[in-house]
């Protein structure tokens, strides 16, 4: 990225100039699928997977070869206000947990052949407490979105994205409430599961974090520096960089789905290229995901994070390629006509 008098005016840029899709790969999936041996429309949104897939990887027939979960870790001085049920250090030992091949992520990328990277952000120390100070200037903010990039130097062809931090439900329930509005309450849900008084003070929490912008809400890249945290901008760069270098994205749960708001909030077009795996038992994250209008993948009850719901649902897109690609046409298998 070119010098510029402020760090944010690159990510301005990459996020007004995102490319289109390949409307010639997408033709060219429709076509073969016209001729598929299958009634049109019978493997239903299969197809439009396909067709996702090849506007984004910028080609027909395309294919999953080299998927990737990356997941970001980070911290959060807002922890201190005990709106989690576990201490900030559960985070490093999560990460140790994911080296040693023990998590829940681990599991299923193994499950389903699928690359495995975290990337840890300055863990011992936490951004601030958003409730009292800005998470970032605005030249941090940005090296953190720039550190984010770097999960595509492995060049997947597929990125799912996840997190892992103790506290970023807040974080979370914060950036929505300033980026779609309405009251605290309705962007907040239980985390790792804190409820009655507990679940009152993390309203209260995330109200006082977005008090303190008074009013000034429209730059979401402003609103990112704000209310941060670091495995949130990390995977808003992530996104970022994905789209310019053709690779479709798949986005986990409620907190990852933070990171992609902020760019959809400054330009809707910029998450065309991503697609959401699941919605979450999180109960704030179907709202999101309907402000948006985004139709997510699965619904299966989760809300663990580590990018889970995203691998499963990188399995179910590594499918229909497959499908796709791999049928046979009517004139190949002999078969007269088409299926009605």
């Amino acid at each position: 990225m070119a010098d510029t008098a402020l760090p944010f005016d690159d990510f301005r840029d990459l996020v007004n100039l995102v490319p289109g899709p390949d409307e010639a790969a997408v033709a060219a999936v429709q076509a073969r699928d016209r001729d598929l041996t299958k009634p049109a429309g019978a493997l239903g949104r299969m197809e439009a997977i396909v067709e996702w897939l090849a506007a984004w990887q910028g080609k027909a027939p395309p294919a999953v070869d080299r998927p990737l979960v990356a997941v970001f870790a980070a911290n959060h001085g807002v922890t201190a206000q005990g709106v989690s049920a576990f201490p900030a250090s559960v985070t490093r030992a999560m990460v140790e947990n994911f080296a040693a091949g023990g998590a829940a992520i681990n599991q299923i990328c193994a499950a389903s052949d699928i690359g495995l990277k975290v990337f840890e952000l300055a863990l011992d120390h936490p951004t601030p407490d958003i409730s009292l100070e800005d998470a970032f200037d605005e030249a941090g903010c940005a090296a953190t979105m720039a550190f984010g990039m770097e999960a595509l130097a492995g060049q997947p062809d597929l990125l799912c994205l996840g997190e892992m931090g103790i506290g970023n439900t807040t974080v979370a329930a914060a950036l929505f409430l300033a980026l779609f509005g309405g009251e605290a309450a309705d962007w907040v849900g239980p985390g790792t599961g804190v409820g009655g008084a507990a679940l009152a003070k993390k309203v209260a929490v995330v109200e006082r974090a977005v008090a303190r912008l008074d009013g000034r809400l429209s730059d979401p890249l402003e609103i990112l520096r704000r209310l941060g945290g670091r495995e949130i901008a990390a995977m808003a760069g992530a996104i970022l960089a994905a789209r310019h270098q053709k690779v479709p994205v798949v986005v986990d749960g409620f907190v990852t789905t933070a990171a992609a708001a902020v760019l959809w909030a400054a330009n809707p077009a910029a998450l065309d290229h991503c697609l959401f795996a699941h919605v979450s038992a999180e109960p704030a994250h179907a709202r999101a995901l309907a402000a948006m209008g985004k139709v997510p993948l699965l619904d299966l009850g989760m809300r663990l994070g580590e990018g889970t719901g995203a691998a499963l649902a990188a399995g179910l897109v590594r499918i229909a390629a497959k499908t796709h690609a791999g049928m046979a046409t009517f004139t190949q298998a002999g078969v007269a006509g088409k299926l009605d």
